[in-house]
């Protein structure tokens, strides 16, 4: 879907580096926000067929481990919740609210005791059950190995990532935004200040403020700035497959391996285990998926916990890429503390399709009225990169 309106003109007051759901958000809530100025919407991937977002397992949870990620979540639900408001009678984005369940055994049950906590602080509707508890709700569950478990009951769930992309996209075609498809060859700069961006079409943007919503990219478009971002792409595959049981009742499951399961329609779609150690930056050219992750770390675990699913027909996968903050996993979001016209939406480790409309509201907030009004993200502030302080989420999926 292309659509330009562009005179001749070549300077932007805005220049939003990456068009997939943290770009379009931005952009969107810029236009909601007040902003009148001239805002251009630069995306190397018009069809998003590698982009990050469309790539997705595209669910939503309030089940993180620090306050700041749940109101993000929450924003979010919050928007489906009054899609057809917002967009339109014919607004759909598919959501099932189908919930998450977060299993631990004795290891890990301190940690999901003090998430849970933080959840119920922020009014999260999740319950934490023993294992026997959890074998009486759900009676297709394998407690082997399992201690306790979160259970999100309400607001959380799937949802159609393409659609909810085209629901932003399509409303930006009447908010006088510049779509351009190309790909940033580099970025200039005079001193603490972003200059322009350079095209491989090549053209130049002036640029008053340029804001970096590239996802798995993000780390290289920084770069061209001279800002360092630990931000690299890591490759993630998504399995789907046929069981003879079909269980409704099914949440997203994430076992304690990481690996996680969730019904979709007919079938089934899991994904996870890949090994932190040695999981390094993927080549962001590689979308081929990982099959021998499947057979011999995914199954063995599926058939263990899910004791029907150990006779499953796997049918076909696909691979995308976290935009994956090696510091903590954590977004980065805010101005750079000395280039302040360069702004990062960067980082989500997996969770920034969920977050991304709170994250467009946000930083278009910052840019309108000089601060964080709905959701304060100044804990993800770049400063915490510069000074290598950790600022944590333990609850990556």
């Amino acid at each position: 879907m292309l659509w330009n309106w562009r005179s001749e003109k070549v300077r932007y007051d805005v220049v939003i580096i990456g068009g997939a759901i943290v770009g379009s958000s931005i952009a969107y809530y810029l236009r909601e926000e007040g902003f009148s100025g001239s805002i251009a919407l630069v995306e190397r991937d018009p069809q998003f067929a590698h982009a990050a977002t469309t790539l997705s397992c595209a669910s939503i949870r309030q089940q993180f481990s620090i306050p700041e990620n749940i109101r993000l979540s929450q924003f979010t639900l919050k928007l489906f919740r009054r899609l057809t408001e917002e967009f339109g009678a014919d607004a759909d984005i598919g959501f099932r609210e189908g919930g998450y369940l977060i299993l631990a055994g004795d290891n890990g049950l301190p940690i999901l005791k003090a998430n849970h906590q933080t959840q119920m602080a922020e009014g999260a509707d999740v319950v934490l059950e023993d294992a026997e508890a959890l074998v009486r709700r759900f009676p297709w569950l394998s407690a082997e190995g399992i201690t306790a478990g979160a259970y999100g009951r309400t607001g959380e769930g799937w949802f159609d990532a393409h659609a909810m992309l085209m629901l932003f996209r399509k409303a930006l075609r009447e908010k006088k935004i510049d779509f351009i498809t190309a790909d940033v060859t580099g970025i200039e700069r005079q001193g603490d200040c972003v200059t322009g961006v350079n095209l491989d079409n090549g053209e130049r943007l002036d640029a008053g403020i340029v804001v970096n919503a590239a996802g798995p990219n993000a780390g290289k478009v920084s770069a061209m700035a001279g800002l360092v971002l630990p931000v690299e792409p890591r490759k993630r595959s998504v399995f789907i497959f046929e069981a003879r049981e079909k269980y409704d009742d099914m949440p997203l499951l994430v076992d304690p391996s990481g690996i996680y399961v969730r019904p979709e329609g007919s079938v089934y779609i899991t994904g996870g285990g890949e090994p932190e150690e040695g999981d390094g930056p993927a080549d962001a050219s590689d979308f081929e998926p990982d099959w021998p992750l499947f057979e011999e770390v995914i199954w063995p675990v599926l058939a263990t916990r899910i004791p029907a699913f150990e006779a499953i027909k796997p049918t076909r996968a696909w691979a995308g890429h976290y935009d994956y903050n090696t510091l903590d996993q954590n977004a980065v979001i805010g101005p750079h503390p000395q280039v302040g016209n360069f702004l990062f939406a960067n980082g989500f480790s997996g969770h920034g399709l969920q977050q991304a409309p709170a994250v467009g509201k946000a930083l278009a907030e910052l840019i309108v009225h000089g601060g964080y009004r709905t959701v304060d993200c100044s804990a993800f502030g770049y400063e915490r990169v510069a000074e290598g302080r950790a600022f944590r989420e333990l609850n990556v999926i």
